[in-house]
């Protein structure tokens, strides 16, 4: 065996990768482009925070794949190194999606251990919290991450007005509280209680879709810290652009970067061709989807399951079909439907039938055998 490894393969100890980290959907990136306008707003709002008072409300939103995130992310990094007065958590609401399971995050975030498991009263927890921001005298900046999480459970206003009001029931507690919404069919204000919308008035920050120039620029700064010199040709990076400006969701590109990177790697190839890019878009694609269901209970899988095998069916049928197998009723099935329709995976309609009125045939948005692979 000769001791070079042919030209062009990697020997098996080799890597197309720098740092494959890069490419995962948590990393923050040191530089972050194009979001000059809506960090300057962020900062903006927060700015109270750093002085001891009370910061401005805000309400984020844009779709997914838009730094929204990210952004929040740097602005907490960056008020942790100028103050220690200022505690910021960040809460995800796809995985804590009830009020209770928002302030145990707040909990954590606040004495850095977990609430008592035996579940303590939500008035209790939330005085504890309260009790130690006055007695600190620090100011505390919520960030309710994916907020629409709360909102297709409902609990989306008690969790807010919890927040918001806080400082009436403990004189000096100062919160501050940013809202993220990744559903651009959310109108967040309006969806709200009253009573919310009386006490909360946010600074509004959008982050629009990034374009082909900008998707390119932020792709080949991750290259460059992802990937070793010339794993990948300008025209190649460029037909990833249009995959990702196409789905506009720049975590579509990022992923699909690192797929055709293993692609490449399974080959034994030292360069990420067309093809590799191809074959990941089949899986990229669909990371949105991943996401979504990634966050559903038993019961709303269930019947997006129901919902796939009977694709376009009547609402009745799939009903019937889904009572038989989880034994729940007709309002816990409609507040799924609901949820499966806010979250984008189905497409509810009311139709006229003929002999039967309005009933509503529901759909899914996506490829059927790419829900059922996913659901397995």
């Amino acid at each position: 065996m000769a001791d070079d490894p042919e030209e062009g393969m990697l020997s098996w100890d080799e890597s197309v990768f720098r740092d494959e980290h890069v490419f995962e959907i948590d990393y923050v990136p040191e530089t972050f482009k194009h979001r000059d306008t809506q960090t300057q707003n962020l900062t903006y709002a927060l700015r109270p925070a750093v002085r001891g008072s009370r910061p401005l409300n805000v309400m984020v939103r844009g779709p997914p794949g838009t730094g929204k995130t990210t952004a929040v992310q740097k602005l907490f990094d960056e008020v942790g190194t100028q103050t220690s007065d200022v505690r910021t958590i960040r809460v995800n609401c796809q995985v804590n999606s009830t009020r209770y399971s928002v302030f145990s995050r707040l909990f954590e975030g606040t004495f850095d251990y977990e609430p008592p498991s035996s579940g303590i009263s939500f008035k209790k927890l939330f005085g504890q919290i309260a009790e130690k921001l006055v007695e600190d005298d620090r100011v505390l900046v919520v960030a309710l991450d994916d907020v629409n999480y709360l909102f297709y459970e409902n609990e989306a206003s008690d969790t807010l007005y919890s927040l918001l009001r806080a400082h009436e029931e403990y004189p000096g507690a100062k919160i501050g509280v940013i809202v993220v919404s990744s559903d651009p069919t959310l109108e967040v204000i309006d969806e709200l209680d009253s009573r919310v919308q009386s006490v909360f008035r946010p600074e509004e920050v959008y982050f629009p879709v990034y374009d082909q120039p900008e998707i390119v620029d932020i792709l080949d700064e991750r290259i460059r810290k992802g990937f070793r010199d010339g794993v990948i040709s300008r025209s190649t990076v460029e037909h990833v652009a249009d995959r990702t400006a196409e789905s506009g969701d720049l975590r579509v590109g990022i992923d699909l970067l690192r797929r055709a990177g293993l692609n490449a790697e399974m080959r034994g190839s030292r360069t990420v061709e067309m093809a590799d890019v191809e074959e990941a878009y089949e899986k990229s694609k669909y990371i949105n989807l991943s996401r979504s269901l990634s966050g559903l209970s038993e019961t709303e899988r269930a019947l997006l399951e129901v919902i796939a095998t009977n694709d376009g069916g009547q609402a009745g049928e799939v009903y019937e079909t889904f009572h038989e197998e989880t034994g729940l009723g007709y309002t816990r099935y409609s507040e799924i439907v609901n949820k499966l329709d806010q979250l984008g995976l189905i497409d509810a309609d009311y139709a006229d039938i003929e002999g039967r009125g309005r009933s509503r045939s529901l759909s899914l948005s996506y490829d059927k055998e790419a829900v059922l692979d996913r659901l397995e």
